[in-house]
């Protein structure tokens, strides 16, 4: 059995400081049920459990009804911190699911291929983390706007989510962070501290992250909203 954990609890401050990112509208629809859709028809996904901050957890039942994700099993509150709130995923996904792939709401533009992917990487590879090479040159700034020197861009990727793994490789991930109390940025991050084999899965720069008013934009265009 495969879980999907889409975490929408975050704000922007560049979008202003009580605006929820994920529950902007994009079109006719808010940033977040755009992800919910993509788990919804992809068919290598049995449940999802929708992570969102408890003062939305009425906001996101509206629109898991409205729009008719039926594989949102749970929508449960998250923590104050990103890794607090996939722990709290995880700790609801089903007892059979082998393979659970996290996923940021404020992305709108993942496919259900895309998603695919990372999670049959995972049950190969025990883990697929969307990625996209960089191909701009990469400047290193130690302060100010001086130049320190230029990053060999052949061994760069961005990543971004979703991020696929195998449930026991990710919990004991999550138990080594929590134990040692490390800020991690990505469940990739947790997983490279156990695991030297953590896989990429090359996606599209497509798939952008809502973090900025322009990207709203960008997103309505590259969906043709």
């Amino acid at each position: 059995m495969n879980s999907g954990i889409i975490v929408a609890g975050g704000k922007s401050e560049r979008m202003g400081p009580d605006l929820d990112k994920a529950f902007l509208s994009l079109g006719a629809k808010p940033v977040l049920v755009y992800s919910l859709l993509a788990f919804e028809k992809c068919p290598d996904v049995d449940e999802v459990v929708l992570v969102v901050r408890r003062e939305r957890l009425e906001a996101a039942r509206l629109a898991v009804q409205m729009f008719g994700c039926k594989k949102v099993v749970k929508i449960i509150a998250g923590g104050n911190q990103r890794q607090q709130s996939v722990a709290n995923g995880l700790d609801e996904i089903s007892e059979n699911a082998t393979v659970v792939a996290v996923h940021d709401g404020a992305r709108p533009c993942v496919t259900p291929d895309l998603i695919t992917a990372t999670i049959h990487s995972a049950r190969q590879h025990g883990s697929g983390v969307a990625a996209v090479k960089i191909t701009d040159t990469v400047k290193e700034v130690e302060k100010g706007l001086t130049i320190a020197k230029t990053i060999d861009r052949t061994k760069l990727w961005r990543v971004q989510t979703p991020q696929a793994f195998k449930v026991d490789l990710l919990r004991k991930a999550f138990e080594l962070v929590a134990k040692k109390k490390i800020k991690i940025t990505d469940e990739a991050s947790s997983v490279e501290l156990i695991c030297n084999d953590v896989r990429l899965v090359p996606s599209s720069s497509s798939n952008i992250k809502i973090t900025a008013p322009d990207d709203l934009v960008l997103a309505a265009a590259l969906m043709r909203l």
